[in-house]
């Protein structure tokens, strides 16, 4: 598997994601995952803990495709509260960091009404790229 970031001549470098990432390999499309634990449980009502157990969902349905965190090529994150996030900037930080390392891919993040699941504040959806 190889992947390059892809940053624009010119361009600002960007604080915590790349602009595009450029890979080849298997592709693996992760689902939306939620705050919830593998039992379908949540454990907190905390954003910064929903979000936490969302990227160690991610990661376990990473894991069990046989990748790891730098295969990561893509994160859409979707939010319920704006203002919690970024009231919350640090905290997100560390808790992305306690998980993912300090590999940065692609991102977006979008601000929705709500999620199906009602105790849901956060669900993120990942593509990875991992070896052929």
């Amino acid at each position: 598997m190889t992947t390059i970031t892809v940053q624009p001549e010119g361009w600002a470098k960007p604080k915590g994601y790349a602009n595009g990432i450029l890979a080849s390999g298997k592709v693996l499309f992760i689902g939306g995952q939620i705050g919830w634990n593998g039992a379908q449980v949540f454990e907190t009502n905390d954003f910064i803990g929903q979000m936490e157990q969302a990227l160690r969902n991610i990661l376990a349905v990473l894991e069990a495709a046989g990748g790891s965190p730098e295969h990561l090529t893509r994160l859409t994150w979707y939010v319920t509260d704006k203002k919690e996030y970024l009231d919350n900037q640090t905290a997100v930080g560390e808790a992305y960091r306690r998980v993912l390392g300090y590999h940065f891919p692609a991102m977006t993040m979008v601000v929705v009404a709500d999620l199906i699941e009602d105790a849901a504040k956060i669900e993120i959806e990942a593509t990875a790229v991992l070896p052929e």
